[in-house]
């Protein structure tokens, strides 16, 4: 584990929905060092670069980097042009080779594009309803969070993250 109790990898993640009420997931491609061959939804890490080569919105800040950075992620990963992001909830974890992770989980809809898939990133993607993904071999706690997305998009109470 790092020796700075506060530095972590960011990460952002988006759940995809499209008019039909369907959500997007990919499968990470069998040669990632985590989650080889398991389903998950579009996303990816913070770069410096990700404002750092940009004007400041305010004398010290940069503003909306994050939705700017899952943008950025999801037509690299994905080809794919998002709208409408919301929160949805976070994760954190020490990964095996001791690294502290920080995922934030947003939904968003779906605003333009066809998927074309990043090689080497993943290799494989599906629209699916609710009750279609349990058959896919998810990352722990995605069903749980497309479950949070679901009741979120058609305005139910919106919650925190819960085992469904």
């Amino acid at each position: 584990m790092t020796e700075n109790k506060h530095l972590h990898e960011v990460a952002i993640t988006a759940i995809i929905a499209n008019a039909e009420g369907k959500f997007l997931i990919i499968r990470r491609s069998p040669t990632k060092k985590r989650f080889p061959n398991m389903w998950t939804v579009p996303g990816g890490k913070l770069e410096t670069d990700d404002y750092l080569k940009l004007k400041k919105d305010t004398e010290f800040y940069w503003y909306n980097v994050l939705e700017r950075t899952l943008r950025r992620e999801v037509k690299e990963e994905v080809g794919l042009d998002i709208d409408n992001i919301e929160y949805l909830t976070s994760l954190a974890t020490v990964h095996e080779d001791g690294s502290p992770s920080l995922v934030i989980s947003c939904v968003a809809d779906y605003a333009g594009g066809e998927v074309t898939l990043q090689e080497g990133e993943t290799d494989k993607f599906a629209w699916v309803a609710l009750n279609e993904a349990k058959g896919h071999n998810l990352i722990d706690g995605i069903y749980d969070e497309l479950v949070l997305a679901e009741n979120q998009r058609i305005r139910r109470k919106r919650a925190e993250w819960s085992r469904s």
